[in-house]
């Protein structure tokens, strides 16, 4: 079967040739793969700059974390891999497969999951959002951060703050369901007061960061308190775009009612992967198969893996392979 393999850890992955996998025991299925999505969590791992690969060894890979694909009955799922999904043929665990809604596009159902675990998960189990809050994200431009906008307001947020620096795209995030718009291009003191401005009038319940970084610092830096009581802020760090590490200032943790969180694999527990395949992820397809989630993709064929892998897709739209 044809596949994107990556021979040797942090190389660039090739289209190439290899056997079909085995099914093991009785919990595998192989599947005939229609599309998978190509995500930063994929190029990390691929590099071996992601946390989660820090103990794998150098061995022969075919990428693609998971995917969507056809059973032998011809059913149409959304699945995790047990093998890469990047390829024409993978094994699956059947626990961790949905069923999909029969007008979603394939491509879609590809891209989509991805995002809504990096979004629904953090508003629902770390920050404990609440219809009616105010929610802050950070970095909203991204294919994610437009997912985690409308998925905010179907959640019931009162009010949407986006940050981003692709000011087109920003002002786009006003259909989809944001209310305020503020520049990461501007200077420090000007995102600082416009937040500053925000935050007091409409206190912020909820930050959801994708960036870390130096926005991150910003953001923490604009909610520092004077000694007075404060407003309770939850933010959850999910992504790190801008930089893995920032400067907090201990007066930041001492005077302000701050609670500060991460979401991502090691962080979910048990109970709510399951929840993530068996309410969340199933909810979020029929909202897109009935077009009340907007999600926008890039299409482009397993062949040219090689030619596409570091391709920069533009306006907050997900790279996906078809098979």
């Amino acid at each position: 079967m044809k596949a994107a393999v990556i021979y040797h850890k942090g190389e660039m992955p090739q289209y190439s040739e290899i056997p079909e996998p085995i099914v093991k025991n009785e919990n595998e299925i192989l599947i005939s793969v229609k599309a998978a999505a190509i995500k930063h969590f994929d190029k990390a791992r691929a590099s071996g700059k992601h946390y989660s690969t820090k103990n794998d060894k150098q061995i022969t890979t075919v990428i693609g974390g998971d995917g969507v694909g056809l059973l032998a009955d011809g059913t149409r799922v959304f699945a995790l891999g047990i093998s890469g999904m990047i390829a024409e043929k993978a094994i699956i665990d059947k626990n961790r497969m949905i069923k999909l809604p029969k007008d979603i596009d394939d491509s879609i159902a590809a891209a989509l999951p991805n995002a809504v675990a990096g979004s629904a998960m953090a508003l629902r189990f770390r920050a404990g959002m609440k219809s009616g809050e105010i929610v802050l994200i950070n970095g909203a431009t991204s294919f994610t951060g437009k997912i985690a906008v409308q998925i905010a307001k179907y959640y019931g947020a009162k009010k949407i703050i986006v940050t981003g620096r692709n000011e087109e795209t920003l002002k786009s995030l006003l259909a989809l369901g944001a209310d305020e718009i503020i520049s990461i291009k501007q200077n420090d003191e000007q995102f600082i007061s416009q937040l500053k401005e925000l935050h007091y009038n409409t206190p912020i319940d909820i930050v959801i960061d994708y960036l870390w970084g130096h926005t991150a610092e910003l953001i923490l830096s604009s909610l520092k308190g004077d000694g007075s009581f404060t407003h309770k802020v939850r933010f959850v760090s999910i992504g790190a775009v801008t930089g893995d590490k920032i400067q907090l200032s201990a007066e930041n943790l001492r005077s302000t009612d701050l609670q500060l969180s991460g979401s991502g694999l090691g962080s979910w527990t048990k109970d709510e992967m399951k929840l993530l395949f068996s309410e969340i992820l199933p909810e979020m397809f029929v909202l897109a198969a009935n077009n009340k989630l907007k999600v926008e993709t890039q299409n482009v064929s397993l062949i040219d893996i090689e030619r596409l892998w570091n391709m920069e897709v533009a306006d907050g739209r997900r790279l996906v392979i078809t098979i």
